[in-house]
Parts: structure tokens; sequence; C-alpha cells
């Protein structure tokens, strides 16, 4: 029996986890999509090619598996998720340098990474070790609000590290290329000047999760996570319905409970006058981050890495040397366009053959650029995997490029191409989009935010729909527990 309705805006990870949560808590919940497809960027398509799947928006899933909420939900029991053993590599020095080719592996096993650092060992076992060790209190840390945090110990030792690799000590306790490189390549994901501490504590984490269940990719794509949540949705009696745009919060004035997955722009616009003027003018002073520039590859073969390590790894960041990445993000953040950017990458078909028709593969690079870019960077990206891979144009079938532009034209959640939907300062790590212990409410009565731009911040993890619906439930009074999540029959 439904005990009320509700309505949830937007289909990402974070709308569907919070749709999931009120529909087991029974609520009547009905998904306004705009755009025709559901999952936001968590969605794959048919990008370049027939037959070849490619990854929309986030391609690898770290979160996947630690995050709370599909841990609770049980999303390796709905989804085939394969991790590979070679977390992420780095492509380090180009086939045309002295010296030749090379590369750093992060292993899923932290001492086989360690052993292969040489001199720095030491180092990445002491940065990484605690954090990888205690991963689920770590995800716990980072899952919700940060005020408090929970497990002060472990936010210590998170903080501290962060503090170290967030500023302009973050080279002392190196004595390789290698290692700091290795470690760069995940912070740089938060697309950020480095050093900086709003990017260190993400890219540590990230790092420590990498030795510890892992990094997967979904069989079949992305979309896999997005089509679990709309099924188990769908089996307790909610509805997605797609191609419908809110533009005045007052059309859901009929809605005992509303969560919104848009940013807080956003939702200064749909709601207007309506909340108090400190509250608006906290929303429209969110500050959003630079963009990516992203190009989807149908490849007739596997990318001929001249390091053959890296031919291998499904996820794998290039970019040269802490020095030559801090230096490209940078030119970023100062509005140019770096003749060598740094590259995130995902060749999914080396582990999952569906991606793609049979020996053909998928690769999914992005590179950054700054906020609103309508620049194609095919070629800036095309030339700079071939600087590591000699011979990769000549695999290339087709390809499609997205500009930051494009990207927020997809999902107006992507401010100015920013995937993380808000800038990644140390502000707004704890103030995502206020410093509050409980970010998700608005002064709406029943209306509450969820999404990349409110805690715990960006990622396919769920959490901050989750954590908005759990508030809902609890403070409307619609259950006196949290509503079971896992795959029990119904």
């Amino acid at each position: 029996m439904s005990s009320g309705r509700a309505i949830v805006v937007g289909s990402g990870p974070n709308g569907l986890a919070g749709a999931v949560t009120l529909a087991r808590a029974g609520l009547a919940v009905t998904v306004f999509e705009r755009s025709e497809h559901i999952g936001g960027g968590a969605a794959t398509r048919e990008l370049t090619l027939s037959g070849f799947h490619h990854d929309v928006g986030s391609a690898v899933h770290p979160m996947a598996v630690h995050s709370e909420f599909f841990r609770r939900f049980g999303l390796d029991q709905r989804v085939e998720l394969l991790t590979p053993e070679l977390s992420y590599g780095h492509a380090l020095g180009d086939a045309a340098q002295k010296g030749g080719a090379t590369a750093a592996l992060a292993w899923r096993d932290l001492e086989r990474t360690a052993k292969g650092l040489g001199p720095d060992a030491s180092t990445w076992r002491r940065l990484l070790w605690p954090l990888a060790a205690d991963a689920d209190r770590v995800a716990e840390v980072i899952g919700g609000s940060f005020l408090p945090p929970p497990h002060l110990v472990v936010a210590l030792r998170l903080g501290l590290r962060g503090l170290e690799q967030g500023s302009q000590l973050w080279n002392t306790a190196f004595m390789t290329d290698a290692a700091p490189a290795l470690l760069t390549g995940v912070i740089a994901h938060t697309n950020k000047r480095l050093p900086a501490l709003g990017a260190a504590a993400p890219g540590l984490v990230l790092a420590a999760f990498a030795h510890a269940r892992g990094w997967p990719v979904p069989r079949g794509g992305s979309g896999a996570i997005t089509q679990a949540l709309v099924d188990d949705l769908r089996a307790h009696g909610g509805r997605v319905e797609t191609g419908v745009e809110i533009e005045d919060i007052a059309e859901l004035a009929d809605a005992d409970v509303v969560l919104l997955d848009i940013t807080p722009r956003a939702f200064a616009k749909i709601a207007g006058e309506r909340l108090p003027a400190p509250y608006l003018a906290a929303m429209r002073a969110f500050r959003y981050g630079d963009g990516i520039a992203k190009v989807d590859f149908a490849l007739s073969d596997p990318v001929p890495w001249a390091a053959a390590e890296l031919r291998d790894a499904v996820t794998i960041h290039a970019g040269g040397t802490r020095a030559d990445i801090a230096r490209s993000e940078g030119e970023v953040a100062s509005g140019r366009l770096p003749e060598h950017p740094y590259l995130l990458l995902s060749q999914p078909t080396v582990i999952d053959a569906t991606r793609a028709p049979e020996g053909k593969h998928v690769l999914w690079a992005y590179s950054h650029v700054p906020a609103g870019s309508e620049a194609d960077r095919t070629e800036a990206i095309t030339a700079e995997i071939e600087r590591f891979a000699p011979g990769f144009r000549d695999t290339v079938l087709a390809s499609t490029a997205t500009s930051a532009r494009e990207l927020e034209l997809m999902d107006p959640n992507f401010i100015g191409g920013d995937i993380a939907s808000g800038a990644t300062s140390t502000l707004q790590l704890v103030a995502r989009p206020l410093p509050r212990r409980s970010p998700w409410r608005t002064p709406l009565p029943g209306v509450y935010l969820c999404g990349g731009s409110t805690a715990p911040g960006p990622g396919v993890h769920g959490q901050s729909g989750w954590q908005a619906a759990r508030l809902a439930v609890k403070e409307l009074h619609i259950a006196s527990s949290d509503p079971l999540l896992s795959t029990q029959p119904i």
C-alpha cells in the first residue's frame, strides 16, 4: 500500500538510488527525465559504428563496489562486474624518448605494486596501505556530509595524506618519476591546478580503492548499472517518464516528497524567490569547475601501446611525469588548451568482448579543457595516444567527439562540461552545496537535493540520492527504519 507520492527529477545514478529507496519505503514514485535517454552520464550507447557500445559518461566504477548504498543494494548480484587484477596503468615515457617506452602499474595487490616501484615502494605503502586496509571505513568517511566525519582516526589519516599530496610537499618523499606519476594520474581526475588539497584527497581515496575491491567495469557497459536501478524501481511500483523537463517547482506541488538530482544553479532557477534570500544566494554562488572533451573510438585492433604492460590495462592515464601533468592541468586552469594534454582512457574490450564486434575494440578517452570549451579535441587526443602507442591512428575505424559545451547540452548537470557538477575545491569538498550536517535538506518542505553537486559529490555511487531519500523517510515519518535494499524476494 502506498504511503504517499514521490517525484524524482533526474534519472542519473543518484536520482535512481533515491527513487529505489523511496519506492521500497512504500511511496508511489515517478522519475522525470528531461532527455529521451535514462541514466545521465551512466549510460551506454552506439556512438560510432553499429555494434560498438560506448559509455556516454562514466566508464570505470570504483565507487560501485565501495559505496554503502550499492553494497546494501547488492549491485554485484544484479550486474556482472568485471574487476581486472591490474587496476590502472600510467603511460610514463613515450617510444621516442631516451630510454624508450615505460609504464607504471597499479595492481589490485598493493604489495605487488609497491615492489614494482623500486626505491619508492615504502612511500607507496605508507601513503596507501592504511587507507586500502580500511577501505570500508574510508568509504563511510567520504559517503556522507563530512560534518562531522565518521571514523575520526580514518578521516585524520586521509586528511594528513591529503595535506602532503595537496601541497608543495608532494614530491619530498619520492625518489623516482614512476610512483608520483602513477599517483598523479589518479589525483588529476579532479580537473584542477596541481597540487591542491581538493584534488589530493579524492585521488588518494580512488588509489586506495584500487588496492581494495578494485576498479571494475560492468559487463556490457555503464548502462547496466542504470538498468539494474530502473528494474528494481519498476519491480516496486515506480516508473520513469522521459522527455519531461521541470521548469518550475510548482509543477511538483502535489508530491509528498521531491528529490532533485540537479545542480544548485538549476534549483535556484526553478525555485527562485520561493527560497529564502540567503539560501538562494548560496545556490547561485556555488562554483563549477573546468570541463572535459571526450572522444570515443571504434578500433580494428587493440591499442598498440609501446609499453606492452598497458595492453592488459582497462584503465590508463597518459600524460608523462608528475611535472608534465601538473603543467598540463595548469594550462587548463589558465584557460588554455594544452598541446600535450593529460588523458584518462578506458579500453573495456580488454576484459569485456561484448562491447564490440568480434575482434574489434572500443576506446573511451577524455582530456581536460577550459569550462564551456567548444573545441573538438580529436586530433590532440589522437596525437597524444600516438606518442605512447605508435600506429594507433591505423587502428581507428571511426570516432565521435563531444566537446565540453556539447556535454552540458546532453546533461545540464555538467555545467561547462564539468562532469563533477561542481568545483572540487577544499571548501566545496565539505560544503556541497552548503556546510551542513544534512546538506540534502532544502528550505522547502518535502524537497531534497541530490546529485553530484550535493554531498558526497561526484561519482557513480548513489550515495547522495540514498542519503536524501533516507532523510525524507525519517523526517516525514514515512517509515521507522531505513528501507531494505537487498535482492531478497519482493
